[in-house]
């Protein structure tokens, strides 16, 4: 059964929603899926919005380590890599905004798809961290600077450690925070005001706005990845993936 899926629950709204118990730690083809999904859902001209969104208790915990660890050589590696970079580059090029409904734990790979979303609404349990130092790999510094500051960014990079769904509203990066019972009917409220607007101008708009961004999205990950492949081929990675396999997934929240 596929982790990702999509519905229409009104008229030119899609819900994209990722379901790979226990933690939506997604696999290669988990990423692509989710790729695919939300640019076939933007290409589409019936569509003028896209949520995306979880079932389970968190948004998204990255990418499978224990795919990774199961198999032999660098394929793995390299394929949750390009199925990454094509999940965030989606989120950010779909033709039409993104609303990312975030619930519980949004961690590593999770913060790439909510910082190239173009809405944020989260749960009032939701946390946003990046585990990357402690799990021997690096990346996705390029998202959190767009859900922090400068310096808080490098603080959270270094340290692993948490910002809530509050902290992220008090910057104004997170739109709006509700109840967890309230997230899905939020989320549609967003996207219903943006489906409601004349789909050609929120498209151009779209455009407009990634044209001006003041950061290259897609080179400046790109170039977080190859220091992440250096560590892997130092050998450094494979230890602390052993060690967060050896403590089980509680770490991951």
């Amino acid at each position: 059964m596929s982790p990702v899926s999509t519905a229409e629950p009104e008229p030119h709204i899609r819900v994209v929603t990722m379901d790979a118990p226990p933690v939506n730690a997604l696999t290669v083809r988990g990423w692509f899926e989710v790729a695919e999904q939300v640019t076939a859902a933007g290409k589409d001209p019936d569509c003028h919005v896209v949520v995306l969104r979880a079932e389970g208790r968190g948004f998204n915990a990255g990418v499978d380590i224990k795919e990774i660890e199961a198999s032999t050589g660098y394929d793995a590696l390299i394929g949750a890599n390009h199925g990454c970079a094509a999940a965030f580059s989606a989120v950010y090029d779909c033709e039409v905004p993104v609303v990312a409904a975030v619930n519980g734990f949004c961690l590593g790979g999770g913060i790439g798809l909510a910082g190239n979303a173009d809405v944020i609404v989260a749960s009032d349990d939701a946390t946003f961290r990046l585990p990357e130092v402690d799990r021997g790999a690096l990346g996705v510094a390029t998202h959190l600077s767009r859900l922090v500051p400068q310096h808080l960014m490098r603080a959270l990079y270094y340290t692993a450690g948490r910002v809530t769904a509050q902290q992220l509203h008090h910057y104004g990066t997170v739109y709006q925070v509700v109840p967890r019972a309230e997230l899905d009917d939020a989320a549609l409220a967003v996207a219903r005001l943006i489906a409601a607007k004349d789909t050609r101008v929120i498209r151009k708009a779209k455009e407009s706005i990634n044209t001006i961004d003041p950061v290259d999205v897609h080179r400046s990950y790109r170039t977080e990845q190859g220091f992440t492949m250096e560590l892997n081929l130092a050998g450094v990675s494979d230890a602390h993936r052993r060690d967060f396999i050896q403590h089980g997934e509680k770490a991951q929240q």
